[in-house]
């Protein structure tokens, strides 16, 4: 698959999470949609893939102030929480993250560990306790709950699991990657062997890989197995 068609793949998606008949990706394309998945309810969201960006807004009146506030910005400050709020009366924002994707002949499996990479049903016991031993926030960020595929883990030789990843499926043919290791296991290349691993089962279900992530060490994560980072997203609430 080319970067282009990945690009389009991209787009188609967050086009539909817009839950708006006119939404399309413009320089930016602005339109009016309070169901939107691009943020949380009433809020703000920006995405920005390539040299595009597509925006929501919760109201009319909300949509009229960030078009007159954001035209002629570059795609690339969009997505910039400090350019937003000195342009529009922002009270909370949310990112930026990015957004990365892969095609089949990007990916770079890592180093076999010493470790093997079993599989657990989503929602098991195991990997609900990872998440509690992780804590809110990094379970959260992760989203491991969300996951609907085939949960790839690494243990420590016993029972308790020490990295686990896998993917949502989302609109279009996307796989939503999600990864957690434990904080005691960091840093030994365990999140990138469970995410590889989960990569290329949604490559092999002809879906894209998404990976969405806010933390530097998430992003090295990606960028080592062959992600690229093609755009971003930020929400903000207006006040």
């Amino acid at each position: 698959m080319s970067i282009d068609a990945t690009v389009d793949r991209a787009r188609a998606l967050w086009q539909e999470l817009a839950a708006a008949p006119d939404a399309a990706f413009g320089t930016p394309g602005v339109c009016v949609s309070p169901g939107s998945s691009l943020a949380p309810q009433s809020w703000v969201g920006v995405v920005t893939i390539g040299d595009t960006a597509l925006i929501t807004a919760p109201t009319d009146r909300a949509a009229d102030s960030v078009r007159t506030a954001l035209n002629g910005l570059p795609t690339t400050r969009l997505t910039d929480p400090a350019t937003l709020t000195a342009l529009l009366p922002v009270s909370d924002t949310l990112g930026p993250a990015a957004l990365a994707y892969l095609t089949p002949e990007d990916l770079r499996p890592p180093e076999a560990t010493t470790a093997p990479t079993g599989r657990l049903a989503p929602g098991h016991a195991e990997v609900r306790a990872l998440s509690q031993e992780a804590g809110e926030a990094d379970a959260g960020e992760s989203g491991l709950e969300e996951i609907t595929s085939p949960v790839f883990v690494v243990r420590d030789g016993g029972a308790r699991l020490l990295a686990a990843a896998g993917y949502a499926h989302w609109p279009r043919g996307a796989a939503h990657l999600c990864v957690l290791t434990a904080p005691d296991a960091r840093g030994r290349g365990l999140a990138r062997q469970v995410a590889s691993e989960a990569t290329a089962h949604a490559l092999a279900a002809g879906l894209l890989p998404q990976w969405r992530a806010r933390p530097a060490a998430s992003r090295r994560v990606a960028a080592a197995l062959g992600y690229r980072e093609l755009g971003a997203q930020l929400s903000v609430r207006l006040g």
